[in-house]
């Protein structure tokens, strides 16, 4: 996606903001605090409708206030889109693509390509394995949309299973009853495990790509796939029915992110995992134009803070040509300028964004 023109009503730290935004890379600067972010989120929010920040949406009115309301004009694969997202307290939230209402956040996400780096998301690397299967499955829902049920029905199965389970651990029920649920979890979980490992296989190249152009070396993706059959799960019953709950599965497989051969949660630095989950956000960035004919919108929220300025050169190089990235700073010299192509700067004050 490519936005050209913003429009905020009472969202956050802006009470009115019209604002119109070129292609190609965006520099946002200003102090701490002055509301860089709160653009950046305001323009997921108008165009996935839903903050990267925080599920609660009522944070995201500006104090004092009642309502909210992101606006933005742009393009999709060239095709002319508008967008907007109200949300009040106590009230449902309310999106429109081209002036037509959507259900839900999912129809807006399948519609308009957008990619995020936020500080938050150094947790997909040194976080728990849980937050690592969430993040591969979001993303096999938007590289691959005719299986982003799986995941969730999966989960459905799987908790189907764990009451069968606690049932036969009461005498409630009988081990015959837990059949169905077992074959339907054996099949789903198969199917999940293909899937994730297909992402991971078609994301792998590109991570380990983009990862040593920003100085990460021998960068690698691996997920361990099993297939999850009946008769492994049936070998497993008596100690599932002691728990009450299913021991294997994908619901506990991870993703393993590396580097010269340290996995890096444990044994990355601080800088080696922000280079890591950028490195990500780009192989999509990267599979995503290439399967959708059209780049996604960028939006790097601080992701010059712990990077030397060899490397800040190397993440603008790395930055696709023919995307709208959008890149947070507290200086203009914090993002080194491309040679190639022109920029343009903002510059946030309380309140305001001017051109720079």
């Amino acid at each position: 996606m490519v936005v050209s023109h913003v429009s905020l009503r009472e969202f956050r730290s802006y009470a009115a903001l019209e604002l119109d935004v070129a292609p190609g890379l965006v520099l946002v600067t200003g102090a701490n605090g002055v509301g860089k972010t709160n653009l950046l989120e305001a323009i997921h929010v108008g165009s996935q409708g839903f903050s990267p920040r925080t599920r609660a949406e009522t944070r995201l009115i500006r104090f004092g206030e009642t309502a909210a309301r992101v606006a933005l004009a742009g393009a999709e694969g060239g095709v002319p889109v508008a967008t907007r997202v109200a949300f009040a307290r106590r009230e449902a939230k309310r999106i429109e693509l081209n002036g037509a209402p959507l259900a839900s956040t999912d129809e807006l996400r399948s519609r308009l390509s957008v990619l995020a780096f936020v500080p938050d998301r150094l947790a997909v690397v040194k976080g728990s394995p849980i937050v690592r299967r969430s993040y591969f499955d979001r993303m096999l829902g938007r590289l691959f949309p005719t299986e982003a049920r799986l995941p969730s029905d999966y989960g459905r199965a799987l908790a189907q299973r764990n009451e069968a389970l606690r049932r036969v651990r009461a005498s409630a029920s009988t081990v015959a009853a837990l059949a169905p649920w077992t074959e339907r979890v054996a099949e789903l979980g198969t199917s999940l495990a293909t899937a994730r490992s297909g992402v991971v296989e078609l994301l792998a190249p590109a991570f380990s790509e983009r990862a040593a152009a920003l100085g990460l070396v021998d960068a690698e993706l691996v997920y361990e796939r099993a297939p999850l059959t009946v008769g492994a799960l049936d070998a497993r019953l008596q100690q599932d029915v002691a728990r009450g709950a299913t021991s294997l599965g994908p619901h506990l497989a991870d993703v393993r992110i590396a580097a010269g051969g340290r996995e890096l949660r444990s044994f990355g630095s601080q800088g080696e995992q922000r280079i890591a989950v950028l490195a990500l956000v780009l192989a999509e960035a990267d599979v995503t134009a290439a399967r959708r004919e059209a780049p996604p919108l960028l939006l790097l929220d601080d992701v010059m803070s712990e990077l030397d300025e060899s490397r800040r050169a190397a993440l603008v190089d790395s930055l696709p040509s023919s995307a709208q990235t959008l890149v947070t700073a507290t200086s203009a010299e914090a993002l080194p300028r491309r040679a190639t192509a022109p920029m343009q700067v903002l510059v946030v004050s309380p309140g305001e964004v001017h051109p720079g």
